[in-house]
């Protein structure tokens, strides 16, 4: 399988944002960036602001994470941060918790989409695929948290795979129906990567552990990442 890898940019080193996207546009397949609110995690990352500042160095989708209570109000300023990436045809996309739209989940997805962006939703452990089911034919993409949203570094959730199955059988009984990516955020490395493709995963994103703590340099650092996830995957 050619898997979809989506590097976490609240892991990247800040210190040097524009080289290391210099070198991830070349690799990786689009961008994820974090927006926390303080409210719905107690932890506080990314800004719209940093993605306005970093967009004409991106030459690959941005992945907005809505890790916030009110999703709605961050679509404008999401949609003027990357809107110089989607002059240039990189359509980014847009993922709210389900957790906090349910109710006005149709509402906000037709928002998203009039904004110019793919549409996706991240589901939290303990969440039941069953919650996105009625607009899952709506979707682009759906992440799975495989750790507690709001921290890198936390274990990995294994209970999550049953979703994940789940969606891959709902994904391929009905193709013409279904075109969403399944796609998994939290403990993505080489002690994982075989259980995730195997169950289903199609697009990992990946941060300390499964890259850029694996060289100093991020070249390098990449090449490891993918050299890991080609051992395990295929032997």
């Amino acid at each position: 399988m050619k898997p979809i890898f989506n590097p976490s940019l609240m892991c990247m080193n800040f210190l040097d944002i524009k080289n290391q996207l210099t070198i991830l546009n070349t690799r990786a397949d689009m961008y994820h960036f974090d927006i926390m609110d303080g409210h719905y995690v107690p932890n506080i990352t990314l800004s719209p602001d940093l993605a306005k500042a970093m967009a004409p160095a991106c030459d690959l989708p941005m992945d907005f994470h809505l890790m916030v209570t009110d999703p709605a109000q961050y679509i404008e300023p999401c949609r003027k941060a990357v809107a110089s990436m989607t002059e240039r045809g990189i359509i980014s996309y847009y993922s709210p918790h389900a957790e906090v739209i349910n109710g006005s989940g149709f509402r906000i997805i037709d928002q998203i989409k009039a904004a110019g962006f793919k549409v996706g939703v991240a589901i939290n452990p303990e969440t039941p695929l069953c919650m996105v089911e009625a607009y899952l034919h709506k979707l682009d993409k759906i992440t799975f948290m495989s750790v507690d949203p709001g921290f890198a570094g936390q274990p990995f959730i294994p209970e999550v795979l049953d979703k994940v199955r789940a969606a891959k059988k709902l994904k391929e009984s009905q193709p013409d129906k279904y075109h969403f990516i399944i796609e998994i955020d939290g403990s993505c490395n080489a002690k994982t990567f075989k259980t995730l493709a195997d169950a289903g995963i199609e697009s990992f994103i990946v941060g300390s552990s499964g890259l850029f703590n694996n060289d100093p340099d991020l070249v390098k650092a990449f090449d490891i990442l993918t050299d890991n996830f080609n051992r395990a995957v295929n032997g």
